[in-house]
């Protein structure tokens, strides 16, 4: 996909046009057009994040490690930050690469643009199936009535959104819980304390997204009760 046309964004600094030339490289892949599950993972990269970037990146990175095991799934990173950035890359099937993405990325002081986000997932929806949207963030900084109807209308589409929450926030907290609602998907709280529980959901998602409900009850059953509850809220 065309990033810098879906999602126009004011100058970046060198690591993001580092980003954008790698992306430009990602292979344009479809579902229609190679039976690939389709997952869009989104990050908030603002400065309240700076702390513990390091480790998200980390917890992030095994998710993708674990989706390559998996074949059968395209990621797409979206990330904002700064005055008005988002970005997006192409749709990746290989972890290396989509990793690679992911380390020119470092957090930028700015307001959270999570409307942004679902505007542009509804996009690439409308356009071929998406079967997933994770989010990762930990802060809301606007209208959570705004944001609430985008999820919506992914809701209308079928597509879940997975909002993992760094921290307990109660007003983002709210949202991100109204979102998943919205979208039978889930809502989870995470700390530094809890990066195995983490990388185990975002496995589940990982795997829910590569083949569904099935597949994700399945792996549910190896799995520790933290997926059995995502498993309850999706219910």
């Amino acid at each position: 996909m065309d990033s810098d046309e879906r999602l126009p964004t004011k100058s970046s600094g060198k690591e993001v046009e580092a980003f954008l030339r790698q992306a430009a490289l990602a292979p344009k892949a479809s579902l229609a057009a190679n039976g690939r599950g389709r997952l869009v993972f989104a990050m908030d990269a603002t400065a309240s994040r700076r702390a513990t970037w390091d480790e998200a990146q980390r917890i992030q990175a095994d998710m993708f490690r674990t989706t390559a095991a998996l074949g059968g799934l395209n990621i797409q990173l979206v990330f904002f930050r700064g005055l008005g950035e988002c970005k997006a890359s192409g749709w990746v099937s290989e972890a290396n690469l989509m990793l690679r993405l992911m380390r020119q990325v470092e957090c930028v002081g700015g307001h959270t643009q999570i409307e942004r986000v679902l505007k542009h997932t509804l996009a690439e929806a409308r356009e071929d199936k998406v079967n997933a949207l994770v989010y990762v963030g930990d802060c809301l900084e606007e209208s959570p009535d705004d944001v609430a109807m985008r999820a919506g209308e992914l809701g209308l589409l079928g597509v879940p959104i997975f909002a993992f929450q760094e921290g307990e926030e109660p007003r983002a907290k709210a949202c991100f819980q109204e979102m998943a609602r919205l979208t039978r998907g889930a809502h989870c709280s995470f700390d530094a304390s809890s990066a195995a529980t983490l990388r185990e959901l975002l496995s589940a998602v990982a795997v829910y997204a590569a083949g569904g409900y099935r597949a994700l009850e399945n792996f549910a059953a190896g799995s520790g009760r933290e997926v059995r509850a995502l498993i309850g809220q999706m219910r």
